[in-house]
């Protein structure tokens, strides 16, 4: 994703600046996901891994990128406290 975009975007529900997911995160999240433990701010189960994923700034929700189009849906948000190996940074 284009930095300059990614700099422009905020969290639909905290307002809350976001960036781009690190590797190491990614990972805690698709294993969790693997794992059938992660769900959507809807209550849905996530069962598809995701490609990338955009974080707020408290590290504690995120949004998938999903073919290079952050999907900013209140209902699409995972809570990161449901991963248990999600780094704090």
């Amino acid at each position: 994703m284009d930095r300059k975009v990614i700099d422009r975007l905020c969290s639909p529900t905290t307002r809350q600046p976001l960036s781009l997911l690190d590797a190491t995160a990614l990972k805690a999240v698709n294993q969790a996901i693997a794992a059938n433990t992660v769900s959507k701010a809807d209550g849905a189960p996530r069962t598809q891994p995701l490609g990338a994923a955009l974080v707020t700034r408290d590290r504690k929700e995120l949004f998938p990128v999903d073919d290079g189009i952050p999907v900013l849906l209140a209902e699409e948000a995972i809570d990161t406290a449901q991963i248990a190996d999600f780094p704090e940074k």
